[in-house]
Protein backbone atom coordinates (compact mmCIF):
# COMPACT_ATOMS: atom_id res chain seq x y z
CA UNK A 1 0.00 0.00 0.00
CA UNK A 2 1.10 3.81 -0.52
CA UNK A 3 2.25 6.08 1.62
CA UNK A 4 -0.11 9.12 2.24
CA UNK A 5 1.43 12.20 1.57
CA UNK A 6 0.94 15.02 4.21
CA UNK A 7 -0.25 18.42 1.86
CA UNK A 8 -0.38 19.94 4.85
CA UNK A 9 3.28 19.71 5.65
CA UNK A 10 4.80 20.30 2.11
CA UNK A 11 2.67 23.28 1.89
CA UNK A 12 4.56 24.98 4.42
CA UNK A 13 7.15 24.12 3.40
CA UNK A 14 6.39 25.67 0.21
CA UNK A 15 5.38 28.95 2.56
CA UNK A 16 8.31 28.96 4.20
CA UNK A 17 10.53 28.48 1.22
CA UNK A 18 8.86 31.74 -0.67
CA UNK A 19 9.18 33.71 2.68
CA UNK A 20 12.66 33.06 2.89
CA UNK A 21 13.16 33.74 -1.12
CA UNK A 22 11.24 36.96 -0.54
CA UNK A 23 13.40 37.85 2.57
CA UNK A 24 16.68 37.77 0.44
CA UNK A 25 15.59 39.64 -2.47
CA UNK A 26 14.73 42.48 0.13
CA UNK A 27 18.15 42.19 1.38
CA UNK A 28 19.61 41.91 -2.26
CA UNK A 29 17.58 45.40 -3.01
CA UNK A 30 18.52 46.80 -0.31
CA UNK A 31 22.28 45.92 -0.61
CA UNK A 32 22.02 47.54 -4.29
CA UNK A 33 20.90 50.80 -2.98
CA UNK A 34 23.41 51.13 -1.02
CA UNK A 35 26.07 49.25 -3.06
CA UNK A 36 25.24 52.16 -5.83
CA UNK A 37 25.00 55.12 -3.43
CA UNK A 38 21.04 55.36 -3.73
CA UNK A 39 20.54 55.68 -0.22
CA UNK A 40 22.04 59.24 -0.35
CA UNK A 41 19.11 59.91 -2.36
CA UNK A 42 15.27 61.13 -0.26
CA UNK A 43 13.03 58.28 -0.75
CA UNK A 44 10.71 60.36 -2.80
CA UNK A 45 13.95 60.95 -5.73
CA UNK A 46 14.73 57.36 -5.08
CA UNK A 47 10.86 56.08 -5.75
CA UNK A 48 10.45 58.49 -8.60
CA UNK A 49 13.64 57.57 -10.32
CA UNK A 50 12.74 54.28 -10.04
CA UNK A 51 9.01 54.92 -11.43
CA UNK A 52 10.71 56.07 -14.25
CA UNK A 53 12.46 53.30 -14.99
CA UNK A 54 9.45 51.05 -14.89
CA UNK A 55 7.89 52.74 -17.06
CA UNK A 56 10.10 53.97 -19.36
CA UNK A 57 9.44 52.90 -22.74
CA UNK A 58 12.50 53.95 -24.77
CA UNK A 59 14.79 50.78 -25.83
CA UNK A 60 17.71 53.19 -25.79
CA UNK A 61 17.45 54.44 -22.49
CA UNK A 62 16.82 51.01 -21.23
CA UNK A 63 19.72 49.43 -22.66
CA UNK A 64 21.92 52.45 -21.62
CA UNK A 65 20.60 51.88 -18.34
CA UNK A 66 21.51 48.25 -18.58
CA UNK A 67 25.21 48.59 -19.91
CA UNK A 68 25.62 50.82 -16.88
CA UNK A 69 24.28 48.19 -14.50
CA UNK A 70 26.30 45.40 -15.90
CA UNK A 71 29.49 47.32 -15.88
CA UNK A 72 28.63 48.37 -11.68
CA UNK A 73 28.47 44.28 -11.72
CA UNK A 74 31.74 43.58 -13.16
CA UNK A 75 33.66 45.32 -10.49
CA UNK A 76 33.36 48.92 -12.17
CA UNK A 77 31.79 50.62 -9.75
CA UNK A 78 30.58 54.38 -10.29
CA UNK A 79 33.55 55.69 -9.32
CA UNK A 80 35.57 53.43 -11.96
CA UNK A 81 33.20 53.57 -14.56
CA UNK A 82 33.24 57.85 -14.37
CA UNK A 83 37.49 57.91 -14.54
CA UNK A 84 37.46 55.02 -17.05
CA UNK A 85 35.41 57.64 -19.71
CA UNK A 86 34.63 54.28 -21.16
CA UNK A 87 30.26 53.21 -21.93
CA UNK A 88 30.88 49.92 -19.80
CA UNK A 89 31.04 48.00 -22.78
CA UNK A 90 33.80 45.70 -24.74
CA UNK A 91 36.12 43.61 -23.16
CA UNK A 92 36.39 40.31 -22.11
CA UNK A 93 36.19 40.88 -18.31
CA UNK A 94 37.76 38.15 -15.92
CA UNK A 95 35.92 36.27 -13.51
CA UNK A 96 33.16 38.49 -14.38
CA UNK A 97 29.68 37.34 -12.14
CA UNK A 98 31.89 35.11 -10.25
CA UNK A 99 31.52 35.08 -6.40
Amino acid sequence: MRKSRDYDAELRALSDKAKSIKAKKVEQLGLLVTGTGADALDLDTLAGALLAAVESADAEEREAWRSRGAAFFQGRGRKAGRRSGGNGEGGNPTGAGEA
